[in-house]
């Protein structure tokens, strides 16, 4: 049975910087895309970024290009996304997301598996 596990999230100041972190089990994790997506209450997940399974084809989203980073450790199962000059506009549920290929989607319905979330709230 497929397992993503995050850590990481908190309470941070504004421009402050967060590593979020999403340990998988139960399937071959390096043969596939991984992504991280966040949600606000009322609102669709949103996609953040999404790494391909060797890490040659990385996506982010528009508002996070220059602050975030997303990477992977094939080696230990774990995918990660930190999360520099963070803003209240961050503030969000944040999911990582196992895909069904090899190639990173923008879309939630592009990926199988999903954890329980981490929250991540930014002061101002």
């Amino acid at each position: 049975q497929v397992h993503l596990a995050e850590a990481g999230g908190g309470l941070v100041q504004a421009g402050g910087s967060l590593r979020l972190s999403c340990a998988a089990s139960g399937w071959i994790f390096s043969r596939f895309a991984m992504g991280w997506f966040r949600q606000i209450p009322g609102k669709e997940r949103e996609f953040v970024a999404g790494i391909s399974w060797s890490s040659d084809i990385i996506y982010y989203v528009d508002s996070v290009k220059g602050r975030f980073t997303i990477s992977r450790d094939n080696a230990k199962n774990t995918v990660y996304l930190q999360m520099n000059s963070l803003n209240p506009e961050d503030t969000a549920v944040y999911y990582c997301a196992g895909g069904a290929g090899t190639r990173p989607g923008t879309l939630a319905n592009e990926y199988n598996y999903w954890g329980q979330g981490t929250q991540v709230t930014v002061s101002s």
